[in-house]
């Protein structure tokens, strides 16, 4: 049976160029997409950008452009963005595509066949920045503007004919999923977040928009343009070719193993769209993770509050694998987290090059000088280094479950552990030492190497092209590396030809 994985970022909005915030999303995607595929998954890795809305057409406007030239030109930057982080992702979708149109429009047709839209009228706060509507409990009012009390972002009162989702319908069956299934929504902190909301009452939802015309149309009715969030969370399958649901893709992939979004958009991955779903008799997605914001000193990224962090610019500076290093060890996963450039150097100067990068060359030196660069084959593990070789088979559970958790933070904390420990065993051993005990010495040599084999793996979805200049110490590449081999603390062949590696990191001085 193969084994099929299927991982989503939310889709961006490009009303503006990409931030730290959607690095971050993109990057902890790529995380788990990565290692999946090192475990012997086919992983299809979906990403790509939400084009339609209000929010959209009033900022190409602004910019004195057509809507669809506006979306091209940012999109783009969105579509760059995955070269600039390496992502590993199978497909970029955008929703001003035919395919994704299709799609949309054949959902909503079943939505109202089954009888679960109807034609009413709105009337209700709404933000055009989060594309949302509020109730009057969600409001607050400051400085005599009305906002929303989740996004700060700015609401009107809006009045117009409106389709109905009948959301209310669904109230029940939504906590049934939830209860079935305690690990739909994680961290639980935001399962607990959406159980009460849904608890405290849903109301229909309007799906539909006649004041502006930038969007999909509503099939029967050319007046209207479908709710931008039916719209953009459909892209999910669109992607996957629907409504062929008998397309390889569709009946591989379907439903979602994880979609990985921020917390702001919580409800309306594990709301919205599991309802949406179920009244279209399609399977929900399995997992929903809202994790926190990447914050600008105390405050979310937003263009209107000017404090948005570029993370091309922090690529330039201190390189790609060092910020993604930096993103998975010292962000608390499920909550907010911010980039502070003292401890991004101190990550680069202490794990990076001095435990990692430190330990590949003094045992490829030793290694050089000793055995010409050569596999040891006179060797025999005592104690002590099977204490620490067997310190990954003993885990490599815990490791697995940890991903399938979205334990980010366990995993990290292990991995440094074991640098830490590979550096401590190199130095307690004193192999300068063994000169005259040449089993001892083998040994030692061996060990080591078969420590920095099996970091390297494990570093291969947080830092790729690091780890993967690592592991041509052993001539092994993308192709031949799976998370199952660190249980091997033979897998190194005696004799075998090693290669020497430059330095992986520069160590940074910090001036400021």
């Amino acid at each position: 049976m193969n084994k099929n994985y299927y991982i989503t970022t939310p889709i961006y909005y490009p009303s503006a160029k990409p931030h730290m915030g959607h690095a971050y999303s993109s990057i902890v995607a790529d995380f788990f997409a990565r290692f999946k595929k090192m475990e012997g998954y086919n992983v299809f890795f979906l990403t790509g950008t939400d084009e339609h809305g209000q929010k959209i057409q009033r900022a190409a406007e602004k910019n004195n452009k057509k809507p669809l030239d506006f979306c091209n030109e940012i999109s783009k930057t969105f579509l760059d963005l995955t070269k600039t982080l390496n992502l590993s992702n199978n497909d970029f979708i955008r929703t001003t595509e035919k395919r994704h149109h299709n799609s949309v429009q054949k959902l909503w047709s079943i939505l109202e066949s089954k009888g679960e839209i109807y034609l009413s009228k709105y009337s209700g706060w709404y933000s055009v920045s989060d594309e949302a509507f509020y109730l009057e409990d969600e409001i607050e009012e400051k400085n005599g503007i009305k906002l929303a009390k989740q996004s700060g972002s700015q609401v009107e009162w809006l009045e117009e004919e409106s389709y109905f989702f009948k959301l209310s319908k669904w109230e029940n069956k939504l906590l049934e999923l939830y209860n079935n299934n305690e690990n739909f929504i994680l961290p639980k902190s935001r399962r607990n977040e959406v159980v009460s909301f849904v608890k405290s009452g849903l109301k229909d939802l309007s799906v539909s928009r006649k004041s502006f015309s930038w969007g999909v149309q509503v099939p029967t009715n050319k007046e209207h343009i479908i709710y931008v969030w039916l719209d953009a969370l459909t892209n999910y399958i669109s992607a996957l070719n629907y409504p062929n649901t008998d397309d390889n893709l569709y009946r591989n992939y379907w439903p979602a193993d994880l979609h990985m979004i921020g917390k702001d958009i919580l409800r309306f991955h594990a709301v919205y769209w599991p309802a949406f779903l179920l009244a279209a008799d399609l399977p929900t997605p399995k997992r929903v993770y809202g994790h926190g914001w990447i914050l600008s000193g105390d405050e979310k990224m937003s263009k209107s509050k000017g404090n948005i962090l570029d993370p091309i610019e922090i690529v330039n500076e201190y390189g790609l694998d060092p910020l993604r290093y930096y993103l998975l060890k010292e962000v608390s996963f499920g909550n907010d987290g911010n980039i502070s450039k003292d401890k991004l150097i101190s990550c680069i100067n202490s794990d990076l090059a001095n435990n990692f990068g430190n330990l590949c060359q003094r045992v490829l030196s030793f290694t050089e000088k000793n055995l010409s660069l050569k596999i040891p084959e006179n060797y025999y593990f005592n104690k002590d280094d099977l204490n620490i070789l067997n310190n990954f088979t003993n885990n490599y559970e815990n490791l697995i479950q940890n991903i399938n958790n979205q334990n980010i933070n366990a995993y990290m904390n292990f991995i440094v552990e074991n640098m830490f420990l590979a550096n401590k065993y190199f130095n307690d051993q004193e192999p300068w030492k063994k000169k005259n005990d040449i089993k001892r010495l083998h040994t030692i040599i061996y060990t080591s190497l078969e420590l920095i084999r099996k970091i390297s793996i494990l570093l291969y979805p947080v830092i790729p092209n690091s780890s993967l200049k690592a592991l041509h110490i052993f001539n092994l590449d993308e192709k031949n590396i799976n998370v199952d081999s660190i249980k091997d603390n033979e897998f190194l062949k005696p004799n075998l030809s090693i290669n020497k590696i430059k330095i992986l990191f520069n160590k940074i001085n910090n001036d400021d």
